[in-house]
């Protein structure tokens, strides 16, 4: 919901089990723009098992009240109000129709039923249902329903909805019908209906049980040539989870719809799947490496959620984790796996680098911040704006850490348990907690303080050696990072955390492990349980003082303090065998320096890089053995973003000087191994997306970038140029478009005749491809700017290009959000023009769609912890935000961060 009333705050404690259960649904659509028709039929009964009411309250936003019927007699003890409908002295069990109207032209929101480029489509979760139609819009309603779609034939020929097509035909005045029943029972926010001009990709694929399935893939007409890789990401995902969780496909059919107006990557309704486009449609000439990535995850996540999600739903909102967190995990496992198998453990690495990044630069600093919030939340205003990083990407470590106590077999004898304990059922976290407990015989009543703690948890590392008994004690200690008073409430004990560990000798070899007490080692990573605030682990047979090799694989989301010297982090970088180790020690050795040297720029005195840095990098770069996508990510320094961060008070503009200084120092130091791995790198013939070749030109355009830093960026110039008009895939072609935008502002100058030449260029190649000028929207947004022309300019200028529609969230997006989220030192400009920009578009965004202004709004959360002048500034613009917006999406989050 999202209006002007007094915000009330949602609490778990208040649960209570719905007054009335809906056991079956029968919809009946007649679909006009600006006047559609929606007509139900409820079989509705008290709920045994819930407090006695007199009346049914239905929830309801924005509806025309037509009628009302009970047991087929029109029934006038109805009240429509401004949220919902009452329907008075009701028996226990009746069938309730209702007849209302919505206007999904007018519906900028994109919830509920709404019209994006002629076509019909939905968007239920959390409360969307509502607007379509009175209902008791809660996720432990479940009901099977049916629905009928009557529109124009010749501006509607696609007519779809959940579950199987049971009948179709056509109707008087040139119109159509189709009728769609699913045997599941569902709540609300998983109902969907598509109605426009599409077309379809197609397969049938056989399952695991020998049932013929039917995929499709539905766009538009234009858009069909960039499917195929969304469909093949949708068998693998059928195949991966029949072979690794043992689950099919329920459906007859499973389709998926893309979308260019929606506010999310894609929602998981049951068999109809409506997308983004941005997560369905690649092609080489228009989509990354990066795009086709997050293609196969997103696909392989919604599809996932067919079990973990909608055959088994959360209770209440507060378990959003249960499903999201859950799923994430799932298409981690399964991007990893489609990455290498299980066999390429450096793929699967690489890929749990990539996750972790994520997860430590966005989901650490919500932990600092005024919205931090425990993985199931304890209170609420505005759902919406709980589709969090904490819910999602923290949530899914709580779920690989059960894997990781339990291992690969035991975590899957706890998902056998809970589809079989709560098929068909709305649960909670508490559920899925005792069905891994007790498919193990474990105890882990403990690990409950995972979901109902908030904040960054720090484990201290002591450790010490005695050379007379060759024992090694490592001694752990658990409390939290400084987080923000709502995390701090929610501390109340120790948490179960998983510690795997290493000890690597002298030689660089991984030591054989044995615990005090052990009769023989037992591997050489270990995960040690930390269950109380302080313990101390003691290994035996230790020949010779090893180094720790900790949290391998980041075995739990938690900040590990130990003091490793320079020469101990280079020596982990050149020989840990855990690779997630191995990178996180190049990335603390990088942070070290970088911090140093923020201050040294905050102080305004003379920048010197550390020789060691320059040696370890080039150490990294030259070594073949490592995989190219290894070393990509591990000669990335941090971002800036998460420099900040590290900092007592946020100076982002002397993190940005610190940042590109270290960043020039290698270009120089190094610039014969870029200009080499650049030539070995390059990938001749046709573009394949496999991650082998995705590797290889990952690393070939970061040392392209870095060549881009050089003062003499003539010979990067070359190769950017060359690179653009050779390309053959998108993702070389945007890479060289960055390079030639670094180039020109590295050297301080305007945009030059090549960097103009290729903007020039790109615009007109790919005007009609929207995804693409996304891209050619975000990389101007995103790139350094100059003192004669500061990016802000460059982005005000943008916002009247004709290509640019806020009402777009995509657009908004590729411009509005990537200027200040993606570009601190720009946007955190001294005098703070990047502030009013931003409060500028949030208010503007409020008044058209609540959860992407919502979405713009946090990115001044966290104000307090920057120096007092951009403080100040950043105040005044939450202050002004505050006085301004209408709906409670934005203000739960703005007067959050004010209180």
């Amino acid at each position: 919901m999202s209006d002007t009333a007094t915000p009330t705050v949602i609490r778990r404690e208040d649960y209570a089990p719905p007054a009335f259960l809906i056991d079956t649904v029968d919809l009946e659509f007649d679909l006009v723009p600006e006047r559609t028709v929606v007509k139900s039929t409820l079989r509705v009964r008290r709920n045994p098992d819930a407090k006695p009411a007199a009346h049914l309250e239905l929830m309801g936003e924005q509806l025309e009240f037509i009628g009302a019927a009970i047991d087929g007699e029109p029934y006038a003890t109805v009240r429509a109000h401004e949220h919902g409908l009452t329907v008075e002295n009701v028996p226990d069990a009746f069938t309730l129709t209702l007849t209302g109207a919505c206007d999904p032209a007018a519906n900028t929101t994109l919830s509920g039923l709404y019209v994006s480029g002629g076509n019909f489509f939905t968007q239920c979760e959390a409360e969307g249902f509502r607007r379509i139609t009175w209902f008791l819009d809660r996720p432990d309603v479940m009901a099977t329903y049916t629905v009928t779609l009557r529109a124009d034939k010749t501006a509607y020929p696609v007519l779809l909805s959940n579950g199987n097509l049971i009948a179709e035909g056509d109707l008087s005045d040139g119109r159509h019908y189709a009728k769609w029943e699913d045997p599941f029972r569902k709540p609300s926010y998983l109902f969907a209906l598509v109605a426009g001009k599409l077309v379809a990709l197609e397969e049938h694929i056989t399952s695991g049980s020998g049932k013929e399935k039917l995929l499709q893939v539905w766009v538009e007409p234009h858009d069909l040539d960039k499917t195929r890789h969304a469909m093949d990401s949708l068998i693998h995902a059928i195949r991966w989870d029949e072979q690794r969780f043992g689950l099919e496909l329920d459906l007859d059919r499973f389709m998926i719809v893309a979308v260019s107006d929606f506010n999310m990557g894609a929602m998981e309704n049951k068999g109809l799947n409506i997308f983004n486009t941005k997560y369905v449609l690649a092609n080489p000439e228009t989509a990354t490496d990066v795009d086709f990535a997050n293609i196969e995850a997103v696909v392989g996540h919604e599809y996932f959620h067919n079990w973990t999600g909608n055959r088994v739903t959360c209770r209440d909102w507060f378990q959003l984790s249960l499903k999201e967190g859950l799923t994430v995990f799932r298409d981690q496992e399964f991007s990893a796996a489609m990455s290498g198998g299980d066999e390429n453990e450096a793929a699967r690495a690489t890929r749990r680098i990539e996750d972790v990044r994520v997860l430590r630069q966005m989901q650490f600093a919500e932990d600092a911040g005024p919205m931090a919030h425990p993985v199931r939340p304890e209170s609420y205003v505005e759902i919406n704006n709980f589709y969090t990083m904490t819910v999602y990407e923290k949530g899914a470590e709580v779920v690989r850490m059960y894997q990781t106590l339990l291992g690969r077999d035991g975590f899957r004898k706890g998902m056998d348990l809970y589809f079989q304990r709560h098929d068909g059922h709305a649960v909670t976290c508490d559920d899925f907690r005792r069905a891994m407990a007790d498919a193990n015989g474990r105890d882990l009543a403990q690990f409950e303080r995972w979901y109902s703690q908030a904040g960054t948890p720090r484990v201290a590392v002591t450790t010490s050696y005695d050379e007379g008994t060759r024992c090694y004690s490592v001694t752990l200690t658990q409390g939290y990072t400084n987080g923000s008073p709502a995390a701090r409430e929610t501390q109340k004990g120790p948490l179960h955390i998983p510690f795997a560990i290493g000890l690597i000798g002298p030689d660089g070899a991984d030591l054989p492990l044995r615990l005090e007490g052990e009769t023989a080692a037992q591997g050489t990573t270990r995960v040690l349980e930390l269950t109380e605030t302080q313990q101390t682990f003691t290994f035996a047979d230790v020949l010779a003082k090893p180094l720790p090799s900790l949290l391998r694989n980041f075995s739990a989301p938690v900040v590990v303090d130990y003091d490793y010297g320079n020469d101990e982090l280079a020596f982990l970088l050149a020989h840990d065998s855990d690779a997630f180790n191995r990178w996180e020690a190049g990335q603390r050795l990088a942070t070290r320096e970088l911090l140093a040297l923020a201050g040294r720029a905050a102080a305004s005195q003379p920048l010197e890089i550390n020789d060691a840095l320059v040696d370890a990098f080039r150490r990294v770069l030259t070594d073949e053995l490592l995989s190219p996508s290894f070393r990509e990510l591990a000669l990335m320094l941090p971002s800036e973003t998460y420099l900040a961060e590290q900092m007592a008070q946020s100076d982002p503009a002397a993190v940005h000087a610190a940042r590109q200084f270290v960043r020039k120092q290698l270009a120089a130091a190094l610039k014969a191994q870029w200009l080499a791995a650049y030539e070995r790198n390059v990938t001749p013939g046709a573009y394949e997306p496999t991650p082998e070749a995705a590797g290889h030109r990952g690393l070939k355009n970061l040392a392209l970038s870095y060549l881009s830093e050089l003062d003499d960026s003539a010979e990067a110039v070359r190769l950017a140029t060359a690179q653009y008009e050779a390309a053959n895939n998108m993702t070389d072609r945007s890479a060289a478009l960055s390079a030639l935008l670094n180039a020109q502002t590295a050297t301080g100058g305007a945009l030059d005749d090549p960097a103009r030449a290729a903007l020039e260029d790109f615009y007109v190649r790919f005007e009609k491809e929207p995804l693409v000028i996304d891209k050619w929207f975000a990389l101007q947004a995103t790139q350094r700017g100059t003192a004669q022309r500061p990016t802000i300019e460059t982005v005000r200028a943008l916002m009247g290009h004709p290509a640019f529609n806020i009402r777009n969230p995509n657009r908004a997006r590729s411009l509005i959000f990537s200027f200040c989220a993606a570009n601190p030192a720009q946007f955190h400009a001294a005098d703070g023009s990047g502030y009013t920009f931003w409060a500028d578009q949030v208010i503007a965004l409020d008044a058209l769609n609540p959860q992407v202004a919502a979405r713009l709004a946090r990115n001044l959360e966290l104000w307090r912890r920057f120096t007092p002048t951009l403080r100040d500034a950043m105040r005044a613009a939450l202050e002004r935000v505050a006085a301004e917006a209408k709906s409670r999406d934005v203000r739960e989050i703005v007067e959050k961060a004010l209180a």
